[in-house]
């Protein structure tokens, strides 16, 4: 959330935050509802004022024994209070509208954010390790995945429903293996481990961000007034609200969770194989620091640093984007994505993201805390996917197909895999 000041004296730059993000909310229009509203809290606080001393002189008058002329105030108490009645009724509805256009407004987005409308605007800044390049006809994760007994996809439609799956045997192995690899690799860059609450309270997704705009994205537990996050971005961030924080140095929170995410808006992407589901697990960091741009800069760069060491662990080729105002939420002041090459898609496919929020998530959650003056201030948030399967099992399985079938287990990971080194097929099925 911005400030009202804030919004007022950046008004252009704000709508151009909102087209730029394609959010039709009109900042103009906001700030006319809040002139109104401020014209009314003044006429409300005025005729509070005057009854307030209306009444002052009635209880002098009264023990002045001057009741005739006590009553005669009484009645232009009265009148007064049908007035503020009135005004006050005003101010609510005024005051409800100006809360729901400002719940809808934007982060604006660094100077260093490029322009776009969709994800095909994002601009890449590097491109890390080598593409695969395979002398036999290599397969597709959920093929390979069928051969090796690791993936059912079939029986996860036949249990949950389209965009459902099974792991089994290896595949659920490998799927542990790789959020352990994550948070140990988080573990050792000072991150401090949590398991959260995957059930939320409404506000929380009204104040980590994710509402009002993404509601068709979450999934409502009926009549409970709870949800079930899409990331535990939302309850770690959440732990700290309302309070007053120590940021000298920055707060590192890592969670392992269940997320799940409607895909709303999906339909026919992806369809095939684990690219896109309802449930999957997550490996989140999120950083609360002091509010200062330089500092918050240097911790996404940090955070996105941590996925891609993970990623070279994992030995897989990888390219880093810059994304586009197109393509950012409204919570975002920064962001960028990780896409991971896919060999079945002929193309890197998104497998991480990194966000610097600035104050926006903090100043909504009320996550405060002192600045070198002593100044209460709203922090700066960041977040990042370290990791998140079984998405990451596409590249993982793909990449590391071999000509005999079997797939090679990276090195970083074959300590959570028993110390085997390969998967190999089951007898029957052996390369010829």
């Amino acid at each position: 959330m911005l400030e009202m000041k804030w919004i007022r004296e950046h008004a252009e730059e704000v709508q151009a935050a909102a087209v730029g993000k394609r959010m039709d909310i009109s900042i103009r229009e906001l700030l006319e509802r809040d002139e109104e509203r401020r014209a009314l809290l003044l006429e409300t606080e005025e005729g509070r004022r005057v009854r307030n001393s209306l009444s002052a002189d009635i209880g002098r008058l009264m023990q002045a024994g001057e009741r005739e002329q006590a009553e005669g105030l009484r009645g232009q108490v009265k009148q007064l209070n049908d007035q503020l009645a009135h005004v006050e009724a005003k101010l609510a509805v005024v005051q409800e509208e100006v809360t729901r256009l400002q719940w809808l407004v934007p982060n604006v987005v660094s100077p260093d954010t490029p322009l776009g409308v969709s994800d095909e605007d994002n601009v890449e800044l590097r491109r890390v390790g080598e593409l695969p390049v395979f002398d036999y006809e290599a397969k597709d994760h959920v093929e390979l995945g069928e051969r090796h007994d690791l993936i059912d996809i079939p029986r996860g439609v036949k249990i949950g429903g389209t965009r459902s799956y099974v792991l089994k045997g290896a595949g659920l192995l490998l799927h542990r293996a790789v959020q352990q690899l994550a948070l140990d690799l988080l573990l050792k860059h000072g991150f401090t481990p949590m398991e959260v609450p995957l059930m939320v309270r409404e506000n929380t997704l009204l104040n980590t961000g994710f509402f009002p705009t993404g509601r068709d994205q979450v999934y409502e537990l009926q009549g409970e007034n709870k949800w079930l996050v899409g990331t535990s971005e939302v309850p770690l961030v959440s732990y700290y609200a309302d309070e007053i924080v120590d940021v000298q140095e920055p707060i590192k929170l890592a969670a392992t969770s269940t997320c799940f995410r409607s895909e709303v808006g999906s339909g026919g992407r992806d369809v095939r194989g684990l690219y896109r589901v309802h449930q999957f697990a997550k490996v989140e960091q999120v950083i609360l620091c002091a509010p200062d741009a330089k500092e918050s800069e240097r911790m996404l760069q940090e955070i996105t640093g941590h996925a891609e060491e993970l990623l070279q662990l994992l030995e897989l080729p990888y390219r880093v984007v810059a994304v586009c105002t197109g393509d950012m939420s409204q919570k975002t002041y920064k962001q960028y994505d990780i896409e991971t090459w896919m060999p079945s898609r002929n193309a890197y496919g998104e497998t991480h993201s990194s966000s610097n929020l600035h104050d926006f998530q903090a100043r909504r959650s009320n996550i405060r805390c002192r600045d070198a003056q002593g100044k209460l201030a709203y922090c700066h948030t960041l977040n990042n996917t370290a990791v998140a399967s079984p998405r990451i099992l596409i590249p993982l399985l793909e990449n590391h197909q071999q000509a005999d079938g079997s797939i090679r287990i990276p090195a970083a990971l074959q300590p959570y895999m028993g110390g085997a080194e390969y998967l190999v097929l089951p007898h029957e099925d052996e390369e010829i």
